[in-house]
């Protein structure tokens, strides 16, 4: 997944997007190409110019952290994607081809955990995106209409990005679904650079490319942010429009697993979105006495 080529691409793209009034240099007049020269990107960043040309070319690795931290300086990276720059000029050690992964699956106790939070949405993602495991309300609110055991079987297991850009469902779900779009490749591409030999993830990305014209436009941008907590709008078939917030917390070990929590804030319409939906998973007839109906589960893969 992670090349030479992809870090150049990374520091092209934001090397387009300085301007010289940006990092306190005189622009002198109109320019043939956007941004920041290389010649003026490496002097901000203390290298010589053709350092940074063959940096850029993905002719140079090996480079020190100093250097990179330097180009991150100069290019005025957030934190996200100085990491993201630090993945992608890490150089992978040769070895050995590695044996392919196997299926990933929530540890036994991180769904007990979930599931002992009956009236919180809660969902599991795993290291490509993919859905290890939800409580039954995180089902409900952000799949209902797939089948609920979906996460435990690896051969038609939900991909939220998938999901997202290729399920006409979650694309009217979200309120914001641009906004939702954007945090999905974003995410995604701070996973592609911690697993670039993940042949999984990069059939994903191909897939997403050739079916989705929306992912390959957002994906050639190259956005980059780890997306760990903000609101959410929902658009639900079931009980309307209303926001969460969402944290997403990281386990303490190298799973790369995350749980998507969501929140709502006491006394407001989206706690009575919840609330709604969590009875009528007690009781079906709530829904159907309100006027209100969701759509039946299907065994779909997304």
């Amino acid at each position: 997944m992670t090349s030479p080529s992809e870090l150049g691409d990374f520091l092209r793209l934001r090397r387009a997007a300085l301007q010289p009034e940006d990092v306190g240099l005189v622009g002198y007049g109109i320019r043939r190409v956007p941004g920041l020269r290389r010649e003026e990107l490496a002097m901000l960043a203390g290298v010589s110019s053709t350092y940074y040309t063959r940096l850029e070319q993905g002719l140079s690795v090996n480079a020190s952290e100093s250097v990179i931290d330097s180009i991150a300086r100069a290019l005025n990276l957030t934190t996200d994607e100085r990491a993201h720059l630090f993945d992608l000029a890490r150089p992978q050690p040769a070895g050995r081809r590695k044996p392919a992964m196997k299926p990933d699956h929530a540890r036994p106790g991180t769904l007990r955990l979930i599931h002992s939070l009956p009236d919180t949405p809660v969902v599991i993602i795993g290291r490509r995106s993919e859905v290890l495991g939800w409580n039954t309300l995180g089902h409900r609110l952000v799949a209902g209409h797939l089948d609920i055991d979906s996460p435990a079987r690896p051969q038609d297991r939900p991909n939220t990005t998938r999901m997202i850009f290729l399920d006409g469902h979650t694309r009217e779900l979200y309120g914001r679904w641009q906004e939702e779009a954007e945090r999905a490749v974003s995410s995604l591409r701070v996973l592609a650079a911690k697993n670039p030999d993940d042949a999984e993830l990069t059939a994903l990305v191909g897939e997403l490319s050739l079916k989705s014209t929306e992912f390959g436009k957002l994906w050639a941008k190259h956005p980059v942010a780890a997306c760990v907590s903000g609101v959410k709008l929902f658009h639900h078939p079931d009980v309307g429009d209303f926001e969460l917030a969402f944290e997403v917390l990281t386990p303490p070990d190298d799973s790369m697993h995350r749980l998507l929590i969501f929140t709502a804030e006491p006394g407001s319409p989206a706690e009575q979105a919840v609330q709604l939906l969590a009875r009528e998973l007690d009781d079906p007839a709530t829904l159907a006495s309100s006027g209100q109906r969701g759509p039946a589960a299907v065994p779909a893969r997304f």
